[in-house]
């Protein structure tokens, strides 16, 4: 079992006891995120860092006017 340490740009994402650890190229979802495998680090036996890229989010944009106009107006 291997203590492994998933990483973003030095900000640690999450911790998790695994049987095995994933490879370089590997998909992931980590917190409903879906990311990449960049790196695999052994610290010692037993603890692995692992870098990943975590594709970005779109962005929706609410449009107001539309949505004022659905507004019941009294």
């Amino acid at each position: 079992m291997y203590v492994v340490h998933f990483f973003e740009n030095r900000i640690e994402l999450l911790n998790q006891l695994l049987g095995n650890v994933p490879a370089v190229g590997d998909q992931l979802t980590i917190k409903g995120r879906k990311g990449k495998v960049t790196d695999v680090n052994h610290v010692d036996d037993t603890h692995v860092h692992v870098q990943i890229t975590v594709e970005k989010a779109p962005v929706k944009n609410k449009n107001t006017a539309a949505d004022l106009a659905k507004k019941k107006k009294r």
